[in-house]
């Protein structure tokens, strides 16, 4: 077939399951194929390419509505409802979103991200759907990882309160980005192995009907025999007794298996958990035998071998673990340091460390609020927790850090990853939050290393720091290459460091963000500006005594952040200016603007944001004209 010619799935209601084979197969090769050269979520989405077909097959979208969950398995998706055409350009700026999107397709009815978020709004479209008298099936899927996360356990309470219409579909495939762990995981361990009671139930439902009463005693035990059949055939009975059918486990791969068991879910009138065993990355053996990961969300590789692409030469260290490495070394003569990571272990390069110290490792699945509120645990008890976290998903924790972490002074140091813009992976993902969120919180002191020598001396700041949280922020991907300290170092907490110096204006940023100033004021003092370049390294507090200085000093400013520029950095740099008696000092700010800023590599973003080289040096030509018009 050809997948590019597909408009909508409506085509699949006429196809035979050999057919349908024949497509699984195509669509796996054509994914392979694709994302051999421009990355993405390949493991995940090779696991659902029958799940997903059966489902286009059995329901009528947009009319019935899927809702992805975190939304990295929704290829398959976009490929049946027309989408095949834009895979070239897939997490690519301005081409096809790695995730459900709204404006692409009347087919995508809610985007996601981040996990555990389709059975809220699942359970939204399904009470809103009762209240229009409408008909529809409502079909949220989501994985085993993704149901660890509180606020999937949440919504399973009310959904099965409330009883409403809704087809919950468990896509099970042991492994979310990294081994699943936790309670509930080995639970549906039980129940892939526990077989299928609902059709045992129900054919003895039936023959019971067929044989004559015998006075009121087989009769008035019927009902028991039948609801005693789900604590033989189903281990710990979890989500009947939540008030879901449970209907299960099912082979995802099989579609006749699919369609009995899916055909059998729309009859029932509340809701329905439909229990799908799935092989993740299946189809493509380097993905399939993945056991750690690797192969959930991957770069460009060799299609033939599974090699992935490497540049020519060795790139400086990843910045995850450049972190992770200097905290492991730290440990080894720290026994109170223990690392943390909500399910992201392999993301945050913490497999060193849970080698050597497999007892001070601890993930806790995706549960970011948990983490948060356990890490502040672990310091009431004078350990030294290390919580490794990405900038999106530590959006999700704010009130415990706020609560259980800087309320109380807990010294947890908080290693914000994927800081600043990520690139393909999209709005969802962009770390441009945290620094507006975090700096206003007492307590709290925030930094950013300007390169991965200094990174490794503010993990040794931050874990010999003992006055409450500390926060690092760093980038995706890999530092600058600079030579390294052998003897790690105190950086004192709150002190700048002059990069530059000069007379005429003054650059303050820090990060990502200092090779773009530094590159500025090289070219500006080709023009006759001279320009001071701060290393602001520490975000909170601010250095008032240099900040002090160069206000003194009556030049322009311009602050530059790779973050929210409403409540950010240059925000507090204008507050603290004023508060000092400095409010005639020109002070302009650069940043992301209001606005999500969608997928693309991280150098088209910043240009379509007007944060390049070029435009640091038309805001400092502009500053240098309006100080010569004051003079």
């Amino acid at each position: 077939m050809d997948l590019l010619s597909i408009k909508d799935p409506s085509f699949l209601k006429n196809l035979s399951n050999k057919e349908l084979e024949e497509l699984s197969g195509e669509i796996r090769q054509f994914l392979i194929e694709k994302l051999s050269v421009t990355g993405g979520h390949i493991g995940p989405n090779l696991g659902v390419v029958e799940l997903t077909i059966a489902l286009h097959k059995c329901f009528d979208s947009p009319k019935d509505k899927f809702l992805w969950d975190v939304g990295h398995q929704s290829y398959v998706h976009k490929i049946l409802t027309g989408r095949a055409c834009q895979f070239d350009t897939l997490r690519q700026h301005k081409g096809l979103c790695g995730f459900p999107k709204m404006i692409e397709s009347e087919h995508d009815v809610w985007e996601t991200g981040h996990s555990s978020t389709s059975l809220s709004a699942a359970m939204g479209m399904a009470i809103a759907r009762d209240l229009k008298r409408e008909n529809s099936h409502i079909v949220p899927i989501i994985g085993d990882g993704a149901l660890t996360g509180g606020m999937a356990l949440e919504a399973l309470n009310h959904i099965g309160h409330e009883k409403k219409k809704l087809i919950v579909i468990l896509n099970d495939n042991e492994m979310s980005i990294a081994p699943n762990v936790g309670a509930l995981h080995s639970v549906l361990g039980r129940l892939r192995t526990a077989g299928k009671y609902h059709w045992v139930k129900d054919e003895l439902e039936y023959l019971l009907k067929k044989v004559p009463a015998i006075g009121g005693q087989l009769a008035a035990t019927a009902e028991r025999i039948k609801d005693s059949l789900k604590y033989l055939f189903v281990s710990g009975i979890f989500f009947e007794e939540l008030g879901f059918t449970y209907l299960g486990p099912v082979d995802g791969h099989d579609y006749d298996d699919l369609f009995e068991n899916l055909a059998y879910a729309k009859k029932q009138e509340g809701p329905v958990l439909l229990h799908v065993i799935t092989k993740k990355g299946k189809g493509y053996n380097p993905a399939e035998n993945d056991k750690i990961g690797t192969w959930h969300g991957t770069g460009p590789y060799k299609m033939e071998t599974g090699d992935f692409v490497k540049p020519e030469s060795a790139p400086p260290p990843a910045w995850s673990k450049l972190v992770s490495e200097t905290v492991r070394k730290i440990a080894r003569t720290d026994e109170r340091i223990v690392a943390v990571t909500p399910a992201m272990p392999v993301g945050s390069k913490l497999e060193g460390f849970a080698s050597e110290f497999p007892d001070r490792m601890i993930d806790v699945g995706i549960a970011e609020q948990h983490a948060a509120t356990f890490a502040a645990g672990l310091a009431t008890q004078n350990m030294k927790p290390f919580l490794a976290i990405y900038s999106t998903f530590l959006q999700r924790a704010y009130d415990q850090v706020v609560h259980d972490i800087c309320r109380q002074n807990l010294n947890v140091f908080i290693g914000i990853d994927r800081a600043g813009l990520v690139g393909a992976d999209g709005e969802t993902h962009q770390g441009v939050f945290d620094i507006a969120f975090l700096r206003h919180l007492p307590n709290m002191v925030l930094m950013m290393p300007k390169d991965e020598n200094e990174g490794q001396h503010m993990v040794y700041t931050a874990l010999k720091y003992d006055e409450g949280p500390i926060a690092m922020r760093y980038p995706r991907g890999n530092g600058l290459g600079v030579p390294m300290d052998e003897e790690l170092k105190e950086i004192p907490i709150g002190t700048w460091e002059v990069l530059r110096e000069g007379e005429d204006a003054a650059i303050l940023t820090f990060g990502t963000t200092i090779p773009m100033a530094m590159e500025a004021a090289e070219i500006l003092a080709k023009q006759g500006i001279s320009v001071k370049v701060v290393n602001t390294r520490f975000i909170k507090p601010l250095d008032e005594e240099m900040l002090s200085g160069i206000l003194k000093d009556n030049i322009p400013i311009l602050t530059i952040e790779e973050a929210v520029l409403q409540g950010g950095f240059g925000s507090f740099v204008l507050e603290t200016s004023h508060d000092l008696g400095y409010q005639h000092v020109e002070i302009d700010r650069m940043g992301i603007p209001d606005q999500f800023i969608e997928h693309g590599s991280v150098d088209k973003l910043l240009k379509e944001i007007g944060m390049t080289t070029e435009d640091v040096v038309l805001r400092m030509q502009k500053l240098a004209r309006q100080k010569q018009k004051r003079a």
